[in-house]
């Protein structure tokens, strides 16, 4: 199954809608590619909306940790939004989500941005 990308810029932030599966593969060189264009235009701060993903492997998990270390050097962030139960269960099994700030709602993590203290 293919990897659907739909980016939307809000204010400053862009939010990657992600679609399908993070899989090792196109899947994965499609999402690094994304990202890596968005950074190079200076788009470092970014939220990643994971409400219709359904499966990722363990290369899925290294693309959404280079993506936040790439993000971090540029002086930006990354944070997950609307995790479905298995990929939520995946970041708790793997502690990615002492990583990762983690939101249910756009609008908190749009406000994270604001205000970094919040979690």
């Amino acid at each position: 199954m293919a990897v659907y990308v739909v980016e939307k810029q809000i204010d400053d932030l862009m939010v990657l809608d992600v679609r399908g599966q993070i899989t090792l593969g196109e899947e994965t060189s499609a999402l690094r590619e994304i990202t890596k264009t968005l950074m190079a235009a200076g788009h470092t701060r970014i939220i990643v909306d994971l409400a219709e993903v359904n499966y990722i492997d363990s290369a899925g998990l290294a693309t959404l940790v280079s993506l936040y270390t790439s993000a971090r050097r540029q002086g930006g962030d990354v944070k997950l939004l609307r995790l479905t139960n298995r990929v939520r269960g995946l970041l708790q099994i793997t502690r990615l989500s002492t990583v990762f700030e983690i939101y249910d709602d756009l609008e908190a993590a749009q406000k994270s941005f604001a205000n970094p203290s919040v979690p």
